[in-house]
């Protein structure tokens, strides 16, 4: 027998532990059994952690914010569902039907979507297939180590996404967007990916025969090629070069030289963890992956750099300029991005922070200092500014896609709307 739920019914955590009991009987050959089939219901906020859902339906279901780790929905059908800011971690999907799902920023570190149809679909009114489709949504995902497999995922939404250590052997990725996504150390044997749009791709450690046999162009994605001027071609080791920016600093340019890394590909340091680095210039540098923990870059020039992924917790960015920089993913905990006061008496300045067109997507600023920061134009989707001090804070023209601003203090701040609190989505909504 079957169980079903219909009209976009919001079902509670009771009603939805009955319905896996009668599903489980189902799938034990039980009298009273009954296979779940769940169409268009509101599970918003509800857990199915750990249960065995293998072959259930929950056609374009509402499964925001969900746990659902280490659940079982092999060959199970969610065909449309909006599993957005869910827990998927260890979750199976094998030969599951993901078409049109909608899983963006979810965290899916070790999940199995071995040969998952994840294709385009798209749904038009109640029991109504719709000719007009969509690409499954996995941006900013967290697919770390998942296993996919012989996955069908041609023309997926994967921009942004963490697929660090991920098996995509046979694959189809036809046409699938992986702009921003880190693919290091992934597995891509005998995977398809002809037309995939690689822009900004991290594929550090991973290898890219099956790419270059192709015919892909790699120029605009990240490899383990250096990018620009490697550490070891510049005209002295770096502490050294440190050593006289810290002379000039102290005699105020009389002695010593700025540094200037512009154009350096610094990824082979790993770490530059509490390194005092004030007021150097570093333009469309590349610090992808740094460890900055404490770092000190205040009243630097630092415009078009990479900072995605790095540990920034704590960092001294105070009065710099990262206009166009890239933060996606970086940590960015109790950071002072505050202003500062440049000079005395009348040739004094004030200098804020201006992240203008900078990237913060799926960054976590909480607890962040940012009090007269500029964001103009800046994306900030599904940035996390919990606790922030945002106040005087320029958002003109930023992208504040599902942006968290639970606790923070926004008096004066500048937002395109007109409202003296701004409204985007809190820590604690369950709306989409």
């Amino acid at each position: 027998m079957q169980q079903k739920q219909q009209d976009n019914q919001k079902i509670s955590q009771d009603q939805l532990n009955a319905m896996v009991d009668l599903h489980s009987r189902f799938l034990g050959g039980r009298i009273g059994g009954r296979r779940a089939m769940l169409d268009r219901v509101d599970m918003r906020g509800l857990s199915l952690q750990g249960k065995d859902l293998r072959q259930a339906n929950f056609t374009a279901c509402l499964m925001n914010h969900m746990d659902l780790s280490r659940a079982n929905f092999q060959e199970a059908s969610l065909y449309a569902c909006d599993l957005s800011n869910s827990n998927l971690f260890h979750t199976v999907f094998v030969r599951a039907d993901l078409r049109g799902a909608r899983i963006e920023n979810a965290n899916l570190e070790g999940a199995d979507l071995e040969a998952a149809d994840l294709r385009r679909g798209g749904m038009a009114s109640a029991g109504d297939f719709s000719a007009s489709t969509k690409a499954v949504n996995f941006k900013g995902a967290n697919l770390s180590g998942a296993r996919l497999t012989g996955s069908m995922a041609s023309n997926a939404d994967f921009s942004d996404a963490m697929l660090v250590g991920a098996n995509l052997a046979n694959s189809d990725m036809r046409g699938a967007s992986l702009e921003g996504a880190n693919l290091s150390n992934v597995d891509l044997d005998g995977a398809k990916l002809n037309g995939a749009n690689i822009k900004s791709t991290i594929f550090t450690g991973v290898d890219l025969s099956v790419m270059i046999d192709g015919g892909m162009d790699l120029s605009e994605a990240i490899t383990d090629d250096n990018i620009g001027i490697s550490v070891s071609e510049l005209s002295e080791p770096l502490q050294k070069l440190i050593e006289h920016h810290h002379q000039w600093l102290k005699t105020k340019g009389a002695d010593g030289e700025q540094l200037d890394l512009s154009d350096v590909d610094l990824r082979a340091l790993g770490s530059l963890k509490q390194e005092r680095l004030t007021a150097i210039k570093a333009v469309e540098t590349k610090f992808f992956g740094l460890n900055l923990y404490q770092v000190q870059l205040q009243s630097a020039v630092l415009d078009n750099s990479d900072f995605r992924s790095c540990d920034m917790e704590e960092a001294d960015l105070r009065g710099s300029s990262f206009v166009g920089g890239n933060f996606s993913h970086a940590n960015l905990k109790g950071a002072n991005c505050s202003a500062l006061m440049l000079g005395t008496g009348g040739t004094s300045r004030f200098n804020p922070c201006n992240f203008k067109d900078a990237r913060f997507c799926y960054a976590d600023l909480s607890g962040a200092q940012l009090k007269d920061a500029i964001f103009i134009g800046a994306n900030l989707s599904y940035a996390d500014f919990t606790g922030a001090d945002l106040r005087g804070a320029d958002f003109t023209g930023a992208v504040m896609e599902n942006v968290i601003l639970e606790d923070t203090q926004t008096e004066g701040a500048k937002f395109d709307r007109d409202r003296s609190k701004p409204v985007f989505k809190m820590k604690s909504d369950t709306d989409t």
